[in-house]
């Protein structure tokens, strides 16, 4: 029950605070007010849907095109910096919004990315995306400022994957094996002494 409920932790805290939030809105508006509320979130999850099954499908095809261990040599462990500039580049290039990016996150996980590459990913994506840059902040902020923001958020996503990589906490994506613990390690000891 423990396992159960620690893989659907996320779920079970939406729901708790969905029921919650249906409670006070019961209470404060009665039945009306919650079928006002229940429309505006139709509305919001028809809006979503799209970019959802957009972002799952790539994933899913990613998954069979991509054979599992594929990527340890680009963005594994053992690739060392040259992974986490792979992983940067490939953040930066990646269009679209969450519902492709965090499945895309695992994907690049089943098929061989460390942990430490999947942060510099994702923080190089949130950061730095060239589609964010292009499309809102030389628009918005002007080129100068974009630019001068895009070279100051450029080490970023480098130093995050870096600390990542060196972090004692293990993590094992949803549909893959469970690996062992990760050793400790006393910096000046030979560990195999």
């Amino acid at each position: 029950m423990l396992r159960l409920l620690r893989r659907h932790s996320s779920l079970a805290i939406i729901l708790t605070i969905g029921a919650v939030s249906g409670t006070l809105v019961w209470r404060l508006h009665g039945p009306a007010g919650v079928g006002r509320a229940m429309g505006v979130a139709g509305g919001v999850f028809l809006t979503v849907l799209p970019a959802l099954l957009a972002g799952l499908l790539l994933a899913g095809s990613l998954k069979q095109l991509i054979p599992p261990g594929a990527l340890a040599k680009w963005m594994g462990e053992e690739s060392g910096t040259r992974g986490l500039l792979v992983a940067t580049l490939a953040g930066m290039a990646m269009p679209g919004g969450p519902m492709a990016a965090f499945p895309l996150v695992l994907v690049l996980a089943q098929a061989g990315a460390d942990r430490g590459a999947l942060i510099a990913f994702i923080v190089a994506w949130a950061l730095n995306g060239f589609q964010r840059v292009l499309v809102w902040e030389v628009p918005l902020l002007g080129a100068d400022f974009a630019l001068l923001r895009f070279l100051c958020g450029l080490p970023m996503s480098i130093i995050a994957g870096a600390v990542a990589r060196r972090l004692p906490i293990a993590w094992t994506p949803p549909g893959a094996p469970a690996q062992p613990p990760m050793p400790t390690h006393t910096p000046g000891k030979d560990p195999a002494a």
